[in-house]
């Protein structure tokens, strides 16, 4: 499905209009959004636009990394959308000329349907087509934040909530939002030095007069690298802490275990001098002989667990 939007050059906002209606010359700029296009609408961007044609093969081959790619007057942007709970990356194409916005998504977007929204109200049209693309971009962003939320309030409550779980399904948790803090990376940091690109450019026209607009953007994603890489250190030290518990657990268990060999090596040594099978050993004829071994045997294990006791060994 198409969907365009124009304003005339005597300031006035088409809500609709056809494909056809673009090459009039009363029209100051206007917006298309290839909203889930069918294939022969897609082709509409080399037949009707002609569009750069790596621009044009970028959009059909899914999914890209975002990046602005400069076509003499025109400008190619590969962005990307998020799904907060998922995070299912869909790519947003978007064209920029002199006075034109091509938006291009193979998929229906809340994002796309309320920068569509914003345009057409408050006169926000009267600002331009750079405007229109700052929209876009905003509205990306903006899904963004949910997620990141998301994810502080999972390791929040890692952190508060009683420790009743083992510490391997521990790890495991905060593994997988590691896992999913670096899946936004991949789409946040590239986003972020698109929109520097993009304010830093001098070859896109009228850019300056809507700077603030897109220095807003890109302050966005800066804050939101920040909490990402803050959300990365957080789970780092997690990790090191539970390592470092578990380790200690460890530790503990072994020296507990280490004490106990040390008691029974003495009484073992007892008992193997006395379970050698010579014929000329004059305790083996003494009466009480068993019952004396057995009471140096106990006598000699409890002193040392007293010994080993008193000195903090079993704490």
């Amino acid at each position: 499905m198409l969907r365009i939007c124009a304003v005339t050059t005597n300031r006035q906002f088409l809500p609709s209009i056809s494909l056809g209606e673009l090459g009039s010359p009363g029209l100051l700029w206007y917006w298309v959004d290839f909203n889930s296009p069918t294939e022969e609408e897609a082709m509409l961007l080399d037949r009707h636009f002609h569009f750069h044609p790596l621009a044009v093969e970028d959009c059909f081959y899914l999914l890209q990394r975002p990046k602005l790619d400069h076509y003499e007057e025109v400008h190619f942007m590969i962005m990307h959308s998020l799904d907060p709970l998922k995070l299912a990356v869909r790519e947003v194409d978007m064209f920029i000329g002199p006075n034109f916005v091509v938006t291009f998504h193979k998929e229906a977007l809340k994002e796309l349907d309320e920068a569509w929204a914003r345009i057409q109200r408050k006169d926000n049209w009267k600002k331009g087509h750079l405007y229109a693309a700052y929209s876009v971009m905003d509205k990306l962003v903006d899904q963004y934040f949910p997620a990141i939320h998301e994810l502080e309030d999972q390791l929040l409550g890692i952190e508060t909530r009683p420790r009743k779980r083992s510490v391997q399904m521990l790890m495991d948790e905060v593994f997988e939002i590691r896992s999913r803090l670096l899946k936004l990376r991949r789409t946040i940091v590239p986003m972020r030095d698109l929109l520097y690109r993009v304010i830093n450019s001098d070859r896109i026209e009228g850019i300056r007069e809507q700077m603030y607009y897109f220095t807003d953007v890109y302050d966005h994603l800066l804050k939101l690298s920040e909490m990402i890489d803050s959300n990365r250190e957080v789970t780092a030290d997690m990790r090191d802490h539970y390592i470092s518990v578990n380790a200690n657990r460890m530790n503990t268990i072994m020296k507990t275990l280490t004490v106990i060999t040390t008691i029974f090596m003495p009484l073992t040594f007892i008992a193997g001098i006395y379970g050698m099978n010579f014929e000329y050993m004059p305790e083996l004829s003494w009466h009480g002989a068993y019952y004396a071994v057995l009471g140096v045997m106990f006598g000699l294990g409890f002193g040392m667990f007293l010994w080993f006791r008193r000195k903090g060994w079993f704490e």
